[in-house]
């Protein structure tokens, strides 16, 4: 046995007993809780104490969740409706939230499962640690140690064998040897199929993800199409309010010019010089406005230089780590760079942030675009309400992207932008 094999069995031991807490302990006291919250609900009380159960319960499957995937690559999928929030506030809200998460079919998959997990579960993740305990107890038996105890009590029985002489000690020592070879070949396919139970029990059916995603692509649909007829709307303000109005003005100055030019030619000079001052004030309020649309740095060189022109035009210090194959599909890079300027604005205005770093990286095991964006400002930013970064979330769901925030009080602030996009076959990469 290679020590490679050995050390997975004795890791999936230590992941065993970490587990054996979760199932009896975590698993078996939410299951209770959310019983007795059912029962409590006719008299109203349940549905107060329900949202805090629920919630429990699923930060308990999410973590099995991370840990199938950390540890084994054990994708278990998830389904669960939008949390909703307290719109109305006091009881009444919190009603009306407990009846919402009720109706989820994700909370009752995740209820069903918390008594089995402590059941099954349980008997899987204890079974590494117990192979391996037993193992090493046999031979510490055979050597001598089983004397003073069947001194002291008779016949001691290890696992199904009653130690009592010589012979019996030495067929325990035998077992244990084998108890101990078959934990450190096995253990980690015990912990596999202890995170498959898991994977059945609740991971949502292909029917229901495919639903959530058709439901989230219509509602990114609808996003991107108001989001298009608001950047319309902006375009069409900036250009009368700005290049039109700048346009016309000069238009009149050249008229005045043309009546004076024989009557008054220093007035038509100053009037000339007006119009010359418009029409450059124009070209770069045109340019501005180009530049919104899709700066011309990142359609000429891609997001990476992008990333790095922009760090350079913000008030605070930006230091940009980039690692990129090649350039992206013009909307995804149009998409993550926005989404940059907008986050690293909001770090600079609202966080009140001394400094900024910014890591962009393509992932190709899961063909993915992450973008992470870290302050040292004060915190306290959230996805909650109508804030921008809510905002910027619906927009990336246009491309399926992800947006996630950790931001405590008192900072820092990590806002991290995933975009799924494959490379195609000359190295560049597309949206998927």
């Amino acid at each position: 046995m290679n020590r490679e094999r050995a050390r997975d069995g004795l890791l999936a031991a230590a992941y065993g007993l970490l587990l054996t807490v979760l199932t009896i302990g975590a698993s078996l006291l939410l299951f209770v809780l959310f019983v007795v919250c059912l029962v409590l609900v006719p008299l109203g009380v349940g549905l107060l104490a329900m949202p805090v159960v629920i919630v429990a319960v699923r930060a308990q499957a999410n973590l099995r969740r991370k840990y199938a995937n950390d540890w084994y690559g054990i994708t278990i999928p998830v389904a669960y409706r939008p949390v909703p929030h307290d719109a109305r506030g006091g009881i009444a809200g919190q009603v009306d939230r407990a009846i919402r998460l009720l109706k989820d079919p994700a909370t009752w998959r995740d209820a069903l499962w918390l008594l089995p997990d402590a059941i099954v579960g349980f008997i899987l993740a204890l079974l590494p640690f117990s192979l391996l305990g037993y193992g090493v107890w046999g031979p510490v038996l055979a050597a001598g140690v089983w004397v003073p105890i069947v001194n002291a009590i008779g016949t001691y029985w290890w696992a199904f064998v009653p130690v009592s002489n010589f012979l019996t000690a030495m067929l325990a020592g035998l077992i244990g040897l084998l108890l101990l070879a078959t934990g450190l070949r096995y253990n980690p396919l015990i912990l596999h199929l202890h995170f498959h139970f898991t994977r059945v029990l609740i991971g949502a059916p292909e029917k229901q993800l495919l639903a959530q995603r058709v439901a989230r692509l219509q509602e990114t649909r609808h996003d991107a199409l108001d989001n298009s007829a608001a950047e319309l709307r902006r375009i069409e303000r900036d250009l009368h309010d700005g290049a039109q109005a700048r346009l016309v003005a000069m238009g009149m100055s050249l008229g005045a010019v043309e009546a004076l030019i024989e009557k008054d030619p220093d007035q038509a000079k100053k009037l000339l010089a007006q119009a010359r001052a418009n029409s450059a004030e124009a070209l770069t309020e045109l340019r501005d406005l180009v530049r919104g649309i899709h700066p011309p740095v990142l359609a000429e060189r891609g997001l990476g230089d992008a990333a790095r022109a922009l760090a350079l035009r913000m008030q605070l210090p930006v230091e940009v780590d980039v690692e990129l194959p090649g350039r992206l599909d013009e909307s995804v890079e149009s998409a993550a760079y926005f989404a940059i300027s907008e986050v690293l604005t909001n770090a600079a205005k609202h966080a009140r942030a001394e400094r900024a770093w910014l890591d962009i990286y393509y992932n190709h095991k899961e063909h993915t675009l992450r973008i992470a964006v870290t302050d040292n400002g004060r915190g306290g930013a959230t996805l909650e309400g109508g804030s921008g970064l809510r905002g910027l979330q619906r927009r990336l769901g246009s491309f399926d992207g992800v947006l996630a925030v950790s931001s405590p009080e008192g900072g820092p602030t990590l806002v991290t932008i995933e975009i799924p996009c494959a490379l195609t076959p000359n190295g560049q990469v597309r949206a998927d």
